[in-house]
């Protein structure tokens, strides 16, 4: 058994579990997400890579019931990053920083966790660490000097 599931999208739209030998829905490879299982989904015909499309079709289906993850302010600003200069930046910058948030989270949800409130001032105390060191990074890649490295000379 590989690693990685191979899902392949036939061009009635279906798609097929190979490693269950069968036919699956949209929510099923949602469930496989939310395991955190790995998959792939390729096409049957040209096996090309479609698994960033089908996660962006479950994101669609998930925005459009219930309550939305994104506000249209914030795809408007996402848009605008496309093609730009900073679209790499941007991209890596939403990366790590989900990351990190999966992270905390499980640690956080930790039952063995000792003092709540404790938990809560060094996770805060760790992310304002982190996420100046994040800034710091995606200033420097985009040009910007660093103000603490300016303060320092003078």
């Amino acid at each position: 058994m590989s690693a990685t599931r191979v899902i392949k999208k036939y061009p009635n739209r279906r798609l097929y579990d190979t490693e269950q030998s069968r036919y699956i829905t949209l929510s099923d490879i949602r469930k496989l997400v939310m395991r955190g299982s790995e998959f792939q989904v390729i096409d049957s015909n040209t096996s090309e890579d479609l698994t960033r499309s089908i996660l962006l079709q479950i994101m669609l289906e998930e925005e459009s019931g219930g309550q939305p993850l994104f506000s249209a302010k914030m795809l408007s600003q996402i848009i605008r990053f496309y093609g730009g200069t900073m679209h790499g930046m941007f991209a890596r910058y939403l990366e790590e920083s989900l990351s990190l948030f999966t992270q905390q989270q499980g640690q956080f949800l930790n039952p063995l966790a000792k003092d709540p409130m404790n938990s809560m001032t060094e996770l805060a105390q760790r992310n304002m660490k982190v996420w100046a060191e994040m800034q710091q990074k995606f200033l420097r890649a985009a040009g910007f000097k660093d103000p603490s490295a300016e303060q320092e000379q003078q």
